[in-house]
């Protein structure tokens, strides 16, 4: 299984670990619950909240997909199982429904902003969102400014229909949260994902490993933004490990200002594709790539954001779209180099090879995409 891992090469992950493996970081996982029973996640998951209102807890993964999301964050990689990119951080699961268990059972309809909201409240620093929807809600916008006010990193998958109708998608489009693109083995950014200005960066998403199914006996070639945002998320905690002191304001500055923009990346400018590049939290950590910055001030929105801003907030409503510190502009499309290549992170290794089961691995890559894109508010 780690030979089939790229982006822990790609990524630089052995040098990394030497100096944290995201230890004393908690990542609030918002997806199809965690199943803590797997080898690799055995002592890494904490207790969460179920919010979809469907019979089970968030200890029951009714699709294998948070339980991917969790182990590509935290995962130990014993028993064979995945190796995650922040192996000493921790996961807090937050189970919601996405639209196959919608169409079988009567769901919370305001699961989402729930989820989002109890994140907030817990010791997660930071949440990460591997779904979303097509449909904003006024609703779930509120949990994420409360969320933001409380001073946590929200980090969201940006879709896999990119090379369809490539419509934004939420809560990746909400000010101030990170969406993130995926790229592959090849440092390029994949056809399917999403792209626009809600873009904010990058992460390696294509061709990763992938439970099958619920019985969480075999791992099938998978994939999508949802993976991406999982590595961004672990990113973002082996930064935060080593500086246990910053604000999510300083993380995530740090992890704009070091990623890849690739040999022909332009850095007064940014990408609908890979918005400000892709994440190399070693470029950091190891290379001291990266300032922290004002502590109070968002680099996404440029307004003050984090603990005691919420009255701030409350007074003055979030402008529609992101305001980014410079326009974004379509230098990164499909097939370009818009990754690590030509830089000192430049992905490594061919694309994997066909995992276990033929027919299985397909539903699982099935799987991957439809995660984001189906997921709907509920009925």
């Amino acid at each position: 299984m780690r030979s089939k891992q790229w982006y822990l090469d790609a990524m630089h992950a052995e040098e990394i670990w030497e100096t944290t493996t995201g230890e004393g970081v908690k990542v609030a996982l918002i997806d199809s619950g965690v199943n803590r029973s797997t080898p690799a996640l055995k002592g890494r998951v904490l207790k969460g909240m179920d919010t979809s209102g469907v019979k089970g807890d968030e200890m029951d993964d009714y699709s294998g997909h948070g339980t991917t999301m969790a182990e590509l964050i935290a995962g130990t990689g014993k028993g064979g199982g995945l190796q995650g990119l922040a192996p000493g951080a921790e996961i807090i699961p937050f189970r919601v429904s996405d639209t196959e268990l919608q169409n079988k059972y009567p769901v919370n309809a305001e699961e989402s902003e729930d989820a989002i909201r109890a994140a907030a409240d817990s010791d997660a620093r930071i949440i990460n969102v591997s779904g979303g929807s097509e449909y904003p809600s006024e609703a779930e916008r509120q949990a994420v400014e409360y969320a933001q006010a409380k001073g946590k990193l929200i980090i969201a998958a940006v879709g896999n229909t990119g090379d369809k109708d490539n419509r934004p998608g939420y809560p990746a489009s909400y000010p101030g949260v990170v969406g993130v693109a995926a790229s592959g083995p090849d440092g390029r950014v994949a056809e399917y994902s999403q792209h626009g200005d809600f873009v904010d960066l990058a992460a390696p998403g294509d061709s990763i490993p992938w439970w099958c199914d619920t019985t969480f006996t075999r791992y099938c070639d998978g994939g999508g933004t949802s993976a991406a945002s999982a590595l961004a998320s672990a990113s973002a905690a082996l930064i935060w490990s080593a500086h246990p002191d910053w604000t999510a304001n300083q993380v995530l500055r740090v992890m704009l200002e070091s990623a890849g923009r690739g040999k022909d990346g332009n850095k007064k400018t940014l990408s609908e594709y890979y918005g400000y590049g892709v994440v190399r939290p070693g470029a950091h950590i190891n290379r001291g790539i990266g300032k922290p910055g004002d502590p109070d001030i968002h680099p996404l929105t440029n307004k003050k954001s984090g603990p005691g801003a919420a009255e701030e907030q409350k007074q003055s409503p979030l402008p529609e779209d992101s305001a980014s510190p410079s326009p974004k502009a379509p230098d990164g499309k499909p097939g370009a180099e818009a990754a690590v290549a030509g830089s000192e992170e430049k992905a490594g290794g061919g694309s994997l090879g066909i995992m276990l089961g033929g027919v299985a691995a397909a539903a699982a890559l099935a799987g991957g995409v439809l995660f984001v894109v189906r997921r709907r508010r509920g009925a």
